[in-house]
């Protein structure tokens, strides 16, 4: 089963939020038993936890909460870190190695690990130490300048955090899987240097490659994919919903065309003399009718047209139900709900209903005891405060 392919592999996930957290969502997706080590919530002090039903609500994972800035927390993680395979930090640059549990610190108690580091600029550079946000590495990268605009020229609010999963929490495992399979052959760990805004930089290359290339600056509306052509573009439908038209392809493109009653148009769809007259008649005709009559005609006829849909739509898309892509989950205080399952490449998920852990729950004794800690030691920890 795709679920168990990193059956035995063991990750120390630092992070709460963000890229990192990502991360180990999908490494646990497919197996691997992953340790949210968290800190010790602080007597008066503001604890940050994400909702029930963040990422995934932390399904399949195990946690353990510890005070990393006092000796003894140290210690409990160098143990842990000691029997694991992966460990995922998302401190900014220095911090990991002043608490004492840096890669070098790691590396020195198991040449065999594998330590992600996820910043948003990278471990190097001028920008380095400096915080940041989904929003920013879009900004940073091109993203927020090439894609469409409103009439104030004003740069979107992207409806995803594109950054955080695709630039930052994607490109972490997969490094980590390429480093988990170079470990297989040498035998040695690796340190993996992963910078949110240089993933996204890596998402815009079809852009940025233009520029090197020829010099031409790309932008909103410059290219096939940003909005220079009417056959790449959303319209609006007669009930206020809208329509994604995505006839890239010549033959794609004449069937639309033909479809709506234009043929006049299918010889001329990158004629920039007169794509805001093609643009207008394809609003005009798509104005005519409902979205989903819409989509009931065209969806199925080879055209590339598909419904903008909303978040209640999309859950109840059949294709998507089809695919398998929500699962039931079940939480001590909420109840039972639906979250999005596994992607796991598309293969059987597992059955059943997955448990959505508590925000105070934690593995702590099973954890320590599987490193060698004993109950007395435990109970000692917990005492003065090391780990909860």
């Amino acid at each position: 089963m795709a679920g168990s392919l990193l059956d035995g592999v063991t990750v120390l996930d630092l992070a709460s939020v963000g890229p990192a957290a990502r991360a180990s969502r999908w490494l646990a997706d497919y197996g691997a038993t992953v340790v949210k080590v968290g800190p010790v919530p602080a007597g008066d002090g503001v604890h940050i936890t994400p909702p029930f039903f963040a990422y995934s609500a932390h399904r399949a994972m195990k946690r353990v909460m510890v005070d990393l800035k006092s000796a003894g927390g140290t210690d409990v993680f160098m143990r842990l870190a000691e029997h694991a395979d992966v460990v995922i930090e998302s401190f900014r640059p220095g911090v990991a190695a002043r608490l004492g549990i840096g890669y070098d610190d790691v590396r020195a108690r198991n040449p065999r690990i594998v330590y992600c580091s996820t910043t948003g600029y990278g471990q190097s550079g001028p920008h380095a130490g400096r915080a940041g946000h989904d929003l920013d590495y879009l900004a940073v990268s091109g993203f927020l300048d090439c894609s469409g605009r409103g009439p104030d020229g004003k740069p979107p609010i992207p409806g995803a955090t594109v950054a955080d999963s695709a630039g930052g929490g994607m490109q972490a495992v997969i490094a980590i899987l390429a480093a988990l399979v170079g470990r297989g052959a040498t035998g040695e760990g690796a340190y993996l240097d992963v910078s949110v805004a240089d993933g996204v930089v890596a998402l815009m290359a079809l852009q940025i490659d233009e520029y090197l290339a020829t010099g031409v600056v790309p932008g909103a509306g410059h290219g096939l994919l940003t909005g220079r052509y009417a056959c790449y573009d959303t319209y609006r439908a007669a009930d206020g919903g809208w329509l994604a038209v995505a006839a890239i392809e010549e033959r794609f493109w004449s069937n639309l065309c033909r479809a709506l009653g234009l043929p006049q148009w299918v010889d001329r769809q990158t004629d920039d003399a007169v794509q805001e007259r093609i643009r207008s008649d394809l609003a005009a005709v798509f104005a005519t009718r409902d979205r989903d009559e819409w989509v009931a005609e065209l969806a199925e006829a080879d055209t590339c047209v598909a419904p903008v849909l909303s978040v209640p739509e999309v859950v109840e898309d059949p294709q998507l139900s089809a695919r398998g892509a929500f699962v039931k989950a079940t939480h001590p205080q909420h109840g039972t709900f639906l979250q999005v399952a596994p992607v796991l490449a598309g293969s059987e998920r597992p059955e059943g209903s997955y448990r959505v852990r508590d925000a105070g729950e934690t593995d702590t004794d099973e954890l320590l005891a599987g490193v060698g800690m004993s109950p007395d030691d435990c109970a000692r920890l917990r005492a003065s405060g090391v780990v909860a």
